[in-house]
């Protein structure tokens, strides 16, 4: 944190994408990014600009290191976890 309003970003990622995000993302006002309902948060504005798949789960981690980093969140392990199930057996 920067002061009251500001948070300092530094990403480092060997991704070309996101390198680019981090290049234009370098500061957000926390209380800007933990709400979508008055704008849509700087952080998802440049991931939709430069990740080029929409799932990318890179901004949505930006924004919660910022909420932790502002005390705006506890920090807590935060997974996604995806996998194949077969079928049921056809008996």
């Amino acid at each position: 944190m920067d002061g009251a309003k500001t948070c300092r970003i530094t990403i480092t990622s060997e991704c070309e994408a996101i390198q680019r995000l981090g290049q234009e993302l370098t500061q957000v006002n926390p209380f800007q990014e933990i709400s979508s309902r008055r704008a849509t948060p700087q952080t998802l504005q440049a991931g939709i600009k430069y990740c080029t798949h929409a799932a990318c789960p890179v901004p949505v981690g930006i924004i919660k290191a910022v909420e932790v980093e502002a005390g705006l969140a506890l920090p807590a392990e935060v997974t996604i976890k995806l996998s194949k199930t077969p079928p049921p057996s056809q008996a």
